[in-house]
């Protein structure tokens, strides 16, 4: 079997002083930041697999995610026009959240994503040891995810990984059990860089299953705040920590296609996501209306992390830290 951990990254890093490179939809601009050193030592991305955004944070009052609501958004930035302007397909949209790019991937767990991922960065300018990137996912196919195509890239600098019920990179596991291996990964390995996925949302969306694909939804709800009590209750990761909590994809529009079932495609659905961002630096209660993207995940992380992704095409979110003028 092989071990998991969730992405904590070690966040020493700097901003550039000159100014950060902004990789918009329309255009590409520079906005001059400020040096910052950062308090969060350690990145968790935490990816819940496929809900449409009508059911989440779109929903009449969040009924179904009570527990983002009422604990997780009083202390966190929530973006809510955040999208994957890329290929809305599972192991796509993970490739875009850990490269910065939007590429497309064959779906079955075949094809490692093309560019570097920030968990190969890391190892490689970091020098880190071995336990300190970890891949963990219900989804074994995402084992991928570690790995790269780019030329010097591949088979090099990989994380970790915990990818399906036993951890051997093929098959779907559970999501309880993906929790109980990344509370056993953060307490033995702590380490600094993770990617968590759960994708009970999903599998019962495309099993045409409408009540579990809710329960789905209540479940991850229930789990993503999990995962923050394990984070602020461990001595190394309390209040030294960054949280995004994402999606890879949504679902298709009711009346398009097969609806809440299947994903893939430019349908506002797939592509309206969210993003909820929580950490030591990260403004509290705060809603960003500005657009941000799936690819944007990476550029931000990488910058808390003090390393330099020079493929990336994401920009630094400076809603998390800066208020506006």
């Amino acid at each position: 079997m092989k071990t998991a951990v969730i992405v904590a990254l070690t966040l020493a890093g700097l901003i550039p002083a000159g100014g950060l490179l902004f990789f918009g939809k329309q255009s590409l601009t520079t906005v001059v930041v400020p040096p910052m050193e950062f308090i969060a030592e350690n990145v968790v991305i935490l990816v819940i697999d496929g809900p449409r955004y009508t059911e989440t944070f779109g929903a009449e009052n969040m009924k179904y995610i009570p527990n983002f609501r009422d604990s997780l958004l009083p202390q966190a930035t929530f973006f809510e026009d955040f999208s994957n302007n890329g290929s809305t397909f599972t192991n796509a949209g993970h490739a875009s959240i850990t490269t910065g790019r939007y590429q497309k991937v064959e779906n079955s767990g075949l094809e490692a994503p093309k560019y570097p991922s920030i968990f190969q960065y890391y190892m490689r300018q970091r020098k880190r040891n071995y336990n300190d990137a970890w891949i963990i996912t219900s989804k074994g196919k995402l084992d991928i995810l570690a790995n790269s195509t780019y030329d010097g890239w591949t088979n090099q600098d990989m994380a970790r990984t915990w990818c399906g019920p036993e951890g051997e990179g093929y098959g779907y596991g559970n999501d309880p059990y993906t929790m109980e291996i990344t509370d056993s990964i953060i307490k033995n390995f702590h380490p600094r860089l993770l990617l968590v996925n759960l994708l009970e949302v999903d599998v019962n969306g495309h099993g045409k299953n409408w009540e579990g694909y809710i329960k789905g939804i209540q479940s991850t709800d229930q789990q993503a705040l999990q995962l923050w009590n394990m984070i602020q209750s461990d001595p190394i990761y309390k209040d030294k920590t960054a949280l995004f909590i994402t999606n890879d994809h949504g679902r298709h529009c009711d009346g398009h296609k097969d609806g809440f079932v299947s994903h893939g495609g430019g349908c506002k659905c797939c592509r309206k996501i969210s993003l909820v961002a929580l950490g030591p630096d990260f403004k509290k209660g705060r809603v960003v209306s500005e657009p941000y993207e799936l690819i944007d995940i990476a550029a931000t992380a990488a910058e808390i992390l003090g390393i330099n992704m020079s493929l990336s095409k994401g920009r630094f979110m400076t809603d998390l830290v800066f208020d506006k003028e």
